[in-house]
């Protein structure tokens, strides 16, 4: 296990300990947190926590814990890649596939796709190899992910997410019509108190969450609508829409129970995708089109 040693100079007193070792490394604010949690982090051989302050000649270490191999097997997948270069990629993701092998999906994932392509060009935080995923979109939504190379980018990337300056924009067709043309929705999200697999728009152990949505095409029983996100909570659109008494077209989870089959889960799509490069400071931007599933249906309650 690698060790990291500091020794606090006057300029540097009066820190928060957290804060010192993130300006002072390429860990990240929450990655050193966890650290700190685990006690991996110690000052004059003193656990401390996070809000500790730092004293003029303190002593701090850090021990690095060592990467752990994670069990994902590469796999010889087609990616569809808008953009790479040595510290990240941009890809679009299909409709169907996981990001992130989980329980029942450990093969055909996203992940193992760029366990092939990239090999050992990967982000390795928090002791865990994490296989460059900084974002992540549902299963059965399509559309641009941002995938970083190296730690460097991976925590430059994961800044802009917490910072908000991210720009994404969805594509989504929902039930009814909605009456406005456009609107904020700023409701704050929870996991629902008795099913934990669903979210939910509650005060209780929930973060804020703010969506504007504009709509784009009024069509027969549906409206096809833009959603630009200010906050990523999970299922954020698909909890919002529903909450405002639109959920999605195709959402089985969050849809009435006759789901529309063809559309293979809910028609939401991933669409623009604008971030500062994080070594050259260049503004970027990708756009994409629907995939088969939402263009399909879309044509055909446009011309009902």
């Amino acid at each position: 296990m690698d060790e990291i040693i500091f020794r606090i100079a006057e300029e540097n007193s009066n820190v928060r300990l957290d804060t010192f070792i993130s300006q002072n490394t390429d860990f990240s604010r929450n990655s050193v947190q966890m650290l700190i949690d685990e006690n991996r982090i110690s000052v004059n051989g003193r656990p401390e926590k996070k809000n500790y302050k730092t004293r003029l000649n303190d002593e701090i270490t850090v021990s690095v814990p060592p990467l752990r191999d994670v069990d994902i097997l590469p796999e010889n997948i087609p990616l569809d890649i808008y953009y790479e270069d040595e510290y990240l990629l941009v890809v679009n993701k299909p409709k169907g596939m996981v990001v992130h092998p989980a329980n029942g999906n450990y093969t055909g994932t996203l992940v193992n796709a760029l366990m092939y392509h990239c090999k050992d060009s990967l982000s390795g935080i928090n002791g865990e190899i994490r296989p460059g995923i900084v974002h992540r979109i549902d299963k059965d939504t399509s559309g641009l992910l941002l995938v970083a190379k190296n730690d460097f980018a991976h925590e430059k990337l994961a800044e802009q997410f917490k910072e908000h300056s991210i720009n994404r924009v969805y594509n989504a067709i929902v039930y009814g019509n909605i009456k406005t043309d456009e609107g904020d929705i700023d409701a704050p999200i929870g996991r629902h108190k008795t099913d934990r697999k669903k979210f939910c728009v509650t005060e209780l152990n929930s973060k804020n969450a703010f969506t504007h949505y504009r709509v784009l095409d009024r069509l027969n029983g549906f409206t096809l609508v833009e959603c630009r996100l200010k906050t990523g909570r999970t299922h954020q659109i698909r909890v919002h829409m529903r909450y405002i008494g639109h959920p999605l077209a195709g959402d089985e989870v969050y849809g009435p129970k006759n789901v529309i089959k063809e559309l293979c889960g809910q028609a939401l799509h991933a669409g623009v995708l604008g971030f500062v490069h994080p070594a050259t400071g260049e503004y970027m931007e990708f756009q994409a089109p629907w995939c088969e599933q939402f263009t399909n249906f879309y044509n055909k309650v446009k011309s009902s």
